[in-house]
């Protein structure tokens, strides 16, 4: 992968993207948000690969990785409108089925297609799978940490934009909207447990698992940005204000400085 490939491939990714957009608003909006956050993943990871000193055959690889991570959202949106996985397709599976369709990894060396190929496929695994080469790994982690770091900014303003203006809401709720909670989640985030997408059963569960995603980090770098954008403390601040989840978001919030002490 070189500079002229990964050029390339965002015109193409550009222009793709661009026949998705339609006369209905719902899915413009979801449309758009992945648009987005595509292109801030990237961001992020330029800010990852910089903190690791990477060569810039490296740097360009990953960003490779950030531009097509979630090509199948695209398809997935427009065909089941919805980004649950659960619900329609799998958007891992989708997206490198259209990475192969259109040939988007032809003339780069296999090994560098391999690279891409299994770090978007594990991209959002709830772990990397073991005996993972160590490069793959590498890439891997770096794509795990770069997607979270740019879903908190998303889900912020997500929870704002449904808080302060929901009558002009057009992005999806993919769970219900009430007090409730599970006490087992609050246990996994105390004991630093990750817990299964699948056990989620309202909205505040969904920002409880959010608040998890730190361990779940692998660079010091990230989880100094996390810590700089207060994002834990913003998330927790959507939450009900009960004493067991004080306690929770404090164990969080100590979790990452001694990570990033850690890991530094």
């Amino acid at each position: 992968m070189n500079r002229q490939k990964f050029e390339k491939l965002k015109i193409w990714l550009n222009k793709y993207i661009d026949s998705f957009y339609c006369d209905d608003d719902y899915i413009n909006a979801n449309i758009e948000l992945k648009q987005t956050h595509t292109a801030r993943v990237c961001d992020e990871m330029l800010y990852l690969t910089n903190s690791l000193s990477f060569e810039p055959h490296q740097e360009i690889l990953a960003q490779a990785i950030a531009l097509l991570h979630d090509i199948g959202r695209f398809e997935q949106f427009q065909k089941y409108r919805t980004y649950s996985d659960f619900r329609s397709i799998n958007h891992n599976e989708l997206g490198l089925k259209i990475i192969a369709e259109n040939n988007l990894l032809g003339d780069i060396n296999l090994r560098d297609k391999e690279i891409i190929e299994k770090a978007i496929e594990y991209h959002n695994l709830k772990e990397i799978p073991p005996q993972t080469d160590s490069q793959v790994e590498l890439y891997s982690k770096l794509i795990r940490d770069a997607d979270k770091l740019d879903i908190y900014r998303v889900v912020i303003e997500y929870y704002n934009q449904y808080i302060n203006n929901p009558s002009s809401f057009r992005l999806q709720l993919e769970l219900p909207d009430v007090p409730e909670y599970s006490s087992e989640l609050v246990n996994s985030l105390i004991t630093g447990k990750r817990f299964d997408y699948k056990k989620l059963k309202s909205w505040n569960d969904m920002k409880l698992l959010q608040l998890g995603w730190v361990y779940d980090m692998n660079f010091a770098a990230t989880l100094i940005r996390v810590k700089e954008r207060k994002y834990i403390q913003t998330v927790a601040d959507f939450l009900p204000n009960t004493e067991d989840i004080k306690n929770a978001t404090q164990i969080v919030l100590k979790f990452v400085d001694d990570q990033i002490v850690l890991l530094s």
